[in-house]
């Protein structure tokens, strides 16, 4: 069973906490300034004397070089950084951004110039000071080469970075990942290790004990191992009725308890209470457990493409790629899983939901170019031949109402082009 869909609350948010740049430019460096400050007393447990000198001079001459440099290229980089990001905001879609913050190789980069500045800086200092003796000033100076050279190989990686970051066609291919990732996760679990919520269990609410949300935002993660702690304390059964991605109110259902009365303890906070503290809310919506949303996103870049501003059709139909591909990922066969949770119901996402969240706004803002809905029929046809029954209605809905679209906004002769067989166009 796959852990990335099942993990805890506590480390979904550990998770976005590391993903945060600061927390990786920290992390470097305080290794930077641990590095300086242990050359001053590293000479004690070296076991034999190092061959040669260094004068203070020397060492100091190198870590200026790198103090300066480094504060010079971090500040270009963020500049870098920035712009791509207004690039990504502007041409691509404003949700994109989160992917590119989070991008490891930016962060690292960005942490080790950081982390080579604060070493330059506290070594000189520390120099200053007289504290490193003859070993002392070799082993910094040993150590010192081993931060150019990490130095260079990022700045390698850096210019090879820059020349894609912000691009649309990068930047909707992390979109197409990220949602690559999600997808994998939930096909392989689809009710995130609970038993599936199935149409005639809504029936059975009645009597049950309603759980509201109590807050107004996105969900963002639902912690299964939680929730099916509860349900053994409380010997009962829970019925979530939301997945990941669905925007609540306070006064939103997210859930159903069915269980035997439990008494009132204050040491010991309710179930609904309990139950609530295992469903993340936030003001925006995440890609890890949510499938649809990285659907959602890439969908909106085809929609700014074309857009009269930007007027791209060639990168709507490379968003239909993409999103033809995620959708062939989610219709594949999967293994039946014992669940792993079996007193909590979680529904599943239907596929109508899936090709409305990829197709619906390219179909509807690509209705006048017969290039793109030709693209847009030839993919659904071809979806409409995979999977099972459900989603291959979902197709076949679909490319009638991306017909049904075209039908009023495209010429005489264009229509009847589309009207043709466009799989095998």
């Amino acid at each position: 069973m796959s852990q990335d869909a099942v993990f805890s609350r506590w480390r979904f948010i550990l998770r976005q906490f590391s993903r945060r740049l600061w927390v990786r430019a920290s992390a470097i460096g305080a290794i930077g300034v641990l590095a300086a400050v242990l050359a001053t007393v590293a000479e004690r447990f070296v076991p034999f004397d190092i061959p040669g000198t260094m004068k203070a001079d020397s060492v100091d001459t190198i870590l200026n070089i790198i103090a300066s440099s480094m504060l010079a290229v971090t500040t270009f980089s963020l500049s870098a950084m920035t712009s791509a990001y207004g690039s990504a905001t502007s041409n691509v879609t404003p949700r994109a951004t989160k992917l590119l913050i989070e991008d490891p190789l930016t962060q690292n980069v960005l942490s080790t110039f950081v982390g080579s500045f604060l070493y330059g800086i506290v070594g000189i200092v520390v120099l200053q000071t007289g504290a490193y003796g003859d070993q002392g000033r070799v082993i910094l100076f040993v150590v010192t080469i081993g931060v150019i050279a990490l130095i260079v190989f990022q700045l390698l990686r850096w210019i090879d970075h820059l020349t894609k970051l912000g691009r649309v066609g990068e930047t909707a291919s992390r979109i197409e990942h990220a949602a690559e990732r999600a997808i994998e996760a939930r096909r392989n679990n689809p009710y995130l290790g609970g038993r599936p919520l199935v149409k005639s269990a809504r029936t059975r609410f009645d009597g049950m004990t309603p759980v509201e949300a109590n807050t107004i935002g996105y969900v963002q993660h639902l912690d299964m191992q939680a929730l099916s702690a509860l349900a053994d304390r409380i010997d009962g059964e829970i019925y979530m009725v939301i997945n990941p991605g669905a925007f609540v109110y306070r006064d939103s259902v997210i859930a159903y308890i069915d269980a035997p009365p439990v008494e009132k303890n204050e040491d010991m906070p309710s179930p609904e209470d309990t139950l609530r503290g295992a469903v993340t809310i936030g003001p925006e919506r995440n890609f890890d457990q949510d499938p649809r949303f990285g659907l959602v996103v890439l969908s909106e870049t085809g929609q700014r493409a074309l857009s009269p501003a930007v007027n791209d059709p060639g990168t709507a139909i490379d968003i239909i790629g993409r999103a033809t591909r995620l959708l062939t990922r989610w219709a594949e066969p999967i293994k039946d899983q014992d669940p792993q949770f079996s007193r909590v119901y979680v529904p599943a996402l239907t596929a109508e939901d899936l090709f409305e969240d990829a197709f619906m706004t390219v179909a509807r803002d690509g209705a006048q170019q017969v290039e793109v809905q030709l693209r847009l029929q030839k993919s659904l046809a071809a979806l409409a031949r995979l999977g099972d029954a459900d989603f291959r209605a979902a197709a076949a809905h679909h490319s009638a109402l991306a017909l049904s679209r075209a039908e009023k906004a495209l010429s005489d002769a264009d229509l009847q082009r589309l009207r043709g067989d466009p799989g095998n166009n």
